[in-house]
């Protein structure tokens, strides 16, 4: 029974799509700020899981890397220093959209994301798209189209989010080597190192205090690590294709919150290009889609 499994995932991608609101909480904060803040104390935290929780696993990690030859060593050094600086941009961004243009834009990047990965390892990887995945493509280019008429820079920052995320997960197909959730702790810390000449350029005002520093440390801690932490313990049973679809969780309850706690402002030509996009999500994942739909009836049987 995979029942846990697929707990882990679906909780993972519902504490995502739920990020906007301890983000939204401090919006009035510069977003370099909060990112510097957020990746500081998001490595601390996952130091800490690594060597004190999973401390066995991380030192047998580190065994298993020196044991490569060099020239082995300094490519996952070189992918994992371009996945670290992947994640940053994908994190600063994901903030500033947030806070500066919309929920929706975000909501609407981690919609668009996955397609745009499976086209990149078509053209990379050279991976297959059926005839209907391709449908499904060209519905999503023409929703976008749709949104871009009178919000152009809120589908440019959406398509700029979903591409450095897809770059990065197209690169971590090449980086299984080692544990998942060791090569995160290995991205999150080269990260915050990447991003260290940037500390001194944080913004004085207005002032940062224990509200300010508690809501980072939530977002640190329960809005990234735990999330990485449960989708990392889903895929020990569940394949990357299946926990995969569980991403759209992320965009949806991110999509529910935009209009029904944010009271963002959704125009009929925007209705009618998320429907589309949310149309042209099932016709590309039906095939797992129903799948998992005819696993879960069984499990109530």
């Amino acid at each position: 029974m995979n029942t846990k499994y697929y707990l882990a995932v679906i909780s993972a991608f519902i504490i995502w799509g739920l990020f906007s609101l301890p983000l939204k909480a401090i919006d009035h904060y510069a977003s370099l700020d909060i990112l510097l803040s957020r990746v500081l104390m998001a490595s601390v935290l996952i130091l800490a899981i690594s060597f004190i929780f999973r401390r066995k696993v991380s030192f047998e990690n580190i065994r298993i890397f020196k044991s490569f030859s060099k020239r082995h060593q300094r490519r996952l050094i070189l992918l994992n220093f371009i996945s670290a600086i992947l994640l940053a941009i994908n994190w600063y961004l994901f903030i500033y959209v947030m806070n500066r243009i919309s929920v929706n834009a975000t909501s609407l990047a981690y919609m668009l994301c996955p397609i745009i990965t499976t086209v990149l390892a078509y053209i990379f990887l050279k991976d297959r798209l059926s005839s209907v995945q391709w449908i499904a493509v060209s519905l999503s280019l023409m929703s976008c189209v749709l949104l871009s008429i009178g919000h152009f820079m809120d589908v440019f920052y959406s398509f700029i989010i979903a591409l450095s995320y897809a770059i990065y997960l197209i690169l971590q197909k090449k980086n299984h080597q080692l544990d998942r959730f060791f090569t995160l702790t290995f991205q999150i810390v080269f990260g915050t190192i990447i991003l260290l000449p940037l500390f001194s350029q944080q913004q004085e005002l207005p002032e940062k205090g224990t509200y300010f520093y508690g809501i980072v440390f939530l977002i640190a801690g329960v809005f990234t690590i735990l999330p990485m932490f449960l989708n990392v313990f889903s895929l020990n049973k569940l394949n990357s294709s299946t926990a995969g679809i569980f991403i759209y969780l992320n965009p949806v309850f991110s999509f529910l919150l935009a209009l029904f706690y944010f009271k963002e402002e959704m125009e009929p030509m925007k209705i009618i290009a998320y429907s589309v996009v949310f149309f042209s999500v099932i016709l590309f994942n039906s095939r797992l889609i129903f799948p998992i739909i005819g696993y879960k009836k069984s499990l109530t049987k």
